[in-house]
């Protein structure tokens, strides 16, 4: 099911213009923490005038312009010109995404500055990149790391974060393998290292885990990939399958406040139908079905074209001491298969001040998320069924119910599966954080981290008097409810040491600790046989199955605690060589009394020939900006899923099957016992090694550029 975006080709002019005026307009608000305004006399103060450019000349829409110091500023218009009232002696402030910071002071009888132009800020936007626990500049990186900034995002519908670097990093593997509006990406990165346990990468969004539709993805400001061992060893278990670090936009100190908001329409269907019998061919005896005398197509009473829309509003800013962003985004996205719709609402707020000359910085930070959706499976047995259908059939019988044929065995009609079920599926979840960190000598800074993740979902099911199973089983409906709670609790506890010596000799040092406890609880309950289909699955109470002892009812609950130690050491000299060695001691309650601890170790180096001194001297020096070799060796270990396999566990009532499990004693019915598996105390960490060679190379000033890498993984 292929989207379709409309997006007319217009000049990069009009484009600007639409943006300003429909998507992302700007406006200057007084920060909400903004320092006192310079004191200075009204008649000294005037309006200064500019307009704000490129290198080519072109005007920068919606550029912040901030008297330096105040609450006082302005942003371009469409074509560029701004107007802010200042004093001579003051100093203004012109800021742009992807540009650098421009300061201009404001002289006495110059009230017109002319034309001010900005500078791309390539360097800022590309030098640096996260890393686990931390941030490398990309000459210093040793592991097989890639990086997507804000401005290289994929552009259009996107579902979720992995859309936004789809094709963009080299061994990440991102499909979609349904239309289903609720259907997730499924992210591979280089392959498939376990039988049992979790293939899908590790995913932190601001260092907290999360997945890939926690946050909205037009709050996300870069996309970082610890591809190898040696850089997601640091994460342990979690890290086996890779690292996906999510940063989110924050505000920025001494500016204005920024509003901005971005929208977008699409419309989905079928790119391409398959080709099957028409009702003529059918007449004409080409396949063994019989003619019904009807012309049906199946897929067409069971499809739409699909209406998405997405909104996106944000706001922020900062003063000296403080910043804050909000974000807050709504989506709704209509489904090809027919009922099918996902709706969604997002809500993010950041803020941060900092005490004592930035000697202490604390950080709140809150998420909140709800979803909701039909419940209903559409990518598997609708579709099938209407892939299938005679076309000859009709699609409603004389009495106008969804006409079906039971002479053919799982043969049903694909509107009945439609019309004659409903459901209704809810879950949100909320993400607070807050951490404080302390930078009592500079370079050295101690960080405490506390998270807490609640989410829970709620499902409702309900199948008519006039579904096919129970126009079959002569049953009136049946109807299932579920609900689910997890929780997880987090406390990471890192101190890092940053230093430079005889400016030739860095060290970055980091130890820390990491605590986190999951605990997942829900309950379940499904009747049927109801005396009309009137309160669907409110009333579930009401079945007669409940009084035939046929009903059915489940709760579940289980925990699980996982704890690290890990260190790591970064050694560089003259921007030359570089080497990382790192270390994580991790526990889980998963594993067996014996095995309870694993060690997970890594080392990698690398080299930037091109700041070698025989590199300077090459003809090539003056286009070739990037030449760094690098290996890197780690090891990551596989947790298992369920919190309870080195332990004794029994199924009470039912074998694994799901089928009843009861004996007759004197006269009674008596629940029964099996051991389900036996304790296992040897239980233990699978491990996989992996061994990293790889090549990074750009020229002509990052325009282009790639990374080869070699791998193998045991």
């Amino acid at each position: 099911m292929k989207p379709r975006t409309i997006s007319p080709i217009l000049s990069a002019r009009v484009l600007k213009i639409a943006a300003f005026a429909l998507l992302g307009g700007t406006c200057c608000i007084p920060a909400a923490y903004a320092e006192p305004l310079q004191a200075v006399a009204p008649a000294e103060a005037g309006p200064v005038t500019g307009v704000v450019v490129d290198s080519e000349g072109e005007p920068l829409i919606g550029a912040t312009v901030l008297v330096k110091g105040s609450s006082t500023g302005a942003a371009t218009d469409i074509e560029g010109r701004f107007t802010v009232k200042a004093a001579p002696g003051q100093e203004l402030q012109i800021s742009y995404v992807g540009y650098q910071t421009l300061t201009i002071k404001v002289q006495a009888g110059k009230a017109n500055l002319g034309n001010l132009v900005l500078a791309a800020d390539s360097q800022v936007l590309n030098d640096v990149v996260v890393i686990g626990y931390g941030t490398q500049k990309k000459g210093d990186v040793t592991s097989a790391v890639a990086s997507v900034k804000a401005e290289d995002f994929t552009v259009g519908a996107i579902g979720d974060a992995a859309e936004l670097v789809k094709g963009k990093v080299a061994g990440l593997t991102i499909a979609k393998g349904s239309g289903d509006p609720n259907a997730e990406s499924t992210i591979r990165l280089r392959g498939v290292i376990s039988l049992m346990g979790s293939s899908s990468p590790l995913v932190l969004i601001d260092g907290v885990e999360g997945n890939l539709g926690t946050v909205a993805p037009e709050n996300i400001a870069s996309i970082d990939v610890l591809k190898d061992a040696s850089a997601a060893a640091i994460y342990g278990t979690r890290g086996a399958n890779g690292v996906i670090l999510i940063t989110t936009k924050a505000g920025t100190r001494e500016s204005s406040a920024t509003v901005s908001y971005s929208g977008y329409g699409s419309w989905a269907t079928l790119a391409k139908k398959h080709k099957f019998m028409t009702a003529d061919q059918i007449r004409q005896g080409l396949t063994n079905y019989s003619d019904r005398g009807y012309d049906t197509d199946w897929l067409d009473a069971i499809t739409r074209t699909a209406f998405t829309h997405n909104h996106d509003v944000q706001i922020s800013g900062g003063s000296k001491s403080t910043t804050y962003s909000g974000n807050f985004s709504y989506k709704k996205a209509e489904g090809v298969i027919l009922t099918t719709f996902n709706e969604e609402m997002k809500m993010n707020f950041d803020v941060s001040q900092w005490f004592f000359n930035d000697m202490i910085k604390l950080h709140l930070g809150l998420l909140k998320a709800y979803h909701k959706d039909n419940g209903l499976d559409a990518g598997s047995e609708i579709y099938r069924q209407a892939i299938m259908r005679n076309p000859t059939e009709p699609i409603y019988d004389a009495d106008g119910l969804p006409y079906e044929n039971f002479g053919i065995t799982y043969y049903y009609n694909p509107v009945g599966l439609i019309q004659e079920r409903d459901g209704d599926g809810k879950s949100e979840w909320s993400r607070m954080t807050g951490d404080i960190t302390v930078e009592p000598i500079k370079g050295w800074q101690t960080k405490v981290l506390l998270s807490t993740n609640r989410s829970n979902y709620h499902s409702a099911d309900f199948k008519s008097s006039n579904y096919q199973s129970h126009r079959l089983d002569g049953k009136a409906g049946d109807a299932g409810h579920s609900y689910g709670y997890t929780k997880t609790d987090l406390l990471e506890v890192t101190s890092n040491y940053r230093t430079t010596l005889a400016d030739k000799h860095r060290l970055d040092v980091l130890v820390g600790y990491s605590w986190q406890k999951n605990m997942n609880e829900g309950f379940s309950a499904w009747n049927a046989d109801f005396n009309n289909d009137t309160f669907k699955w409110n009333n579930i109470g009401i079945g007669q199955e409940l009084k035939n002892g046929k009903a059915s009812m489940g709760s579940y609950k289980n925990d699980n605690k996982l704890i690290g130690f890990f260190g790591r050491i970064s050694y560089g000299f003259d921007n030359r060589y570089n080497i990382l060695v790192s270390i994580r001691r991790e526990g889980s309650s998963k594993f067996g009394a014996n095995h309870k601890w694993g060690s997970f170790p890594s080392v990698s180096a690398g080299w930037n020939i091109m700041n070698e001194e025989f590199w300077g001297k090459l003809p090539v020096a003056e286009w070739w900006n990037m030449f760094k070799l690098r290996a890197g060796y780690g090891v990551t270990g596989v947790i298992p899923g369920d919190s309870y396999q080195s332990l004794t566990r029994y199924l009470f009532g039912k074998y694994e099957n799901g089928s009843g499990m009861y004996f007759y004693n004197n006269g009674k019915w008596i629940q029964g016992m099996q051991i389900a598996s036996n304790p296992n105390p040897d239980l233990k960490w699978e491990t996989s090694g992996e061994l990293n060679v790889g090549l990074d190379w750009e020229m002509f000033n990052g325009r282009f550029g790639g990374s080869f890498d070699f791998y193998l993984s045991t």
